[in-house]
């Protein structure tokens, strides 16, 4: 069931997603090689208690861990550990936080030192298929106009498409209904109206869209061991249209 959200819940949803995107902004103003994910997951989860929020991923569904950090060909859910971050390579941060009942999630994919050209493109494309994905929010249009968009920015680039992993409406509840693809057919799917908040996140492989689950039960990696970055944002439909939540 679809919950439409208030003025003031998209407020507080509001504020938890802004302390999302100031966790990210800080992740990557320091990321740097040498660094381990578990050191990003600490100033993370202290980041978020200082702002006056709680980490939503800790204890989700046996989550033990503030972030998720996904390393190259880690497409999401990578759990935070002593692994080093050398020079070259990308990393998938998600970071989500709870403020007065509510949930914010966002994610962005970050360059450690210098990475190359391949790695960087595919960064961008995958940010700028959200950006587009955003501008589908707006009422009256269907999940399948978002999913489209976003699938044919990916697929213009030649990029595999991740199908097993999607966007989600968000609230009082880190996962609600509806379900948002990354691919599809426009005009197809739930349609959209005020009070709708969804968590849009493409996730872009370098080769095939076909995924695997490693043996923690958690990290999904590329099939074929090539790349993948990921971006998502918070996104309220509002009487005004759509609003990003998860930027400062």
């Amino acid at each position: 069931m679809i919950v439409l959200k208030s003025a003031e819940e998209i407020g507080k949803m509001r504020t938890a997603s802004r302390i999302v995107a100031e966790v990210l902004m800080l992740l990557e103003e320091t990321i740097k090689p040498g660094m381990t994910t578990k050191d990003l997951d600490r100033m993370a989860e202290e980041k978020i208690r200082k702002l006056g929020g709680k980490p939503a991923f800790k204890g989700y569904r046996g989550f033990q861990a503030t972030l998720c950090t996904s390393v190259n060909e880690e497409i999401v859910h990578g759990i935070p550990s002593s692994r080093v971050l050398k020079a070259g390579d990308i990393i998938g941060v998600d970071c989500g936080a709870i403020f007065e009942g509510y949930y914010g999630d966002a994610a962005k994919t970050l360059p450690v030192g210098k990475i190359d050209e391949e790695s960087a493109k595919l960064i961008q494309v995958t940010k700028e298929a959200l950006e587009k994905g955003v501008q589908e929010v707006q009422a009256g249009n269907r999940i399948g106009d978002i999913a489209a968009v976003i699938q044919r920015h990916a697929e213009s680039h030649g990029y595999g498409v991740v199908r097993d992993f999607v966007g989600h409406g968000i609230g009082r509840q880190l996962h609600e209904e509806p379900q948002v693809p990354n691919f599809g057919l426009p005009h197809t799917g739930l349609r959209l109206s005020p009070g709708m908040v969804l968590a849009l996140e493409p996730m872009f492989n370098l080769g095939t869209h076909e995924v695997k689950i490693l043996e923690d039960g958690w990290t999904a990696v590329t099939a074929d061991g090539k790349r993948s970055a990921h971006f998502e944002h918070t996104v309220a439909l509002t009487p005004q249209g759509g609003e990003v939540l998860s930027i400062l």
